[in-house]
């Protein structure tokens, strides 16, 4: 079975690897600390997860956005969108 119809990248392949590792360690920690609801920023009480799966969509339209309507780095973007995920997860 080949994968060249899927045209990894290296970024591409990185970008997976995170995704999974995100997954792995929030599974690790919810086994570690068993987590409850709470009301943040956010208008409705969210889980650990809740607040992860937020984060990733928002992370993924700030990239859209990005390259919708500036001709800038996208690294930019990837900066803004890891410092909204952090505090996401932090005050969400």
């Amino acid at each position: 079975m080949t994968l060249e119809w899927m045209a990894w990248t290296p970024v591409t392949a990185g970008f997976f690897i995170v995704i999974v590792a995100m997954l792995i360690g929030m599974t690790i920690w919810e086994v570690a600390s068993p987590n409850i609801e709470r009301k943040g920023l956010l208008p409705m009480a969210t889980t650990r997860g809740d607040r992860l799966f937020i984060g990733l969509l928002s992370s993924a339209y700030i990239h859209l956005a990005w390259l919708g309507l500036t001709e800038m780095s996208l690294w930019i973007a990837t900066v803004l969108s890891v410092v909204f995920m952090i505090s996401m997860m932090r005050w969400g």
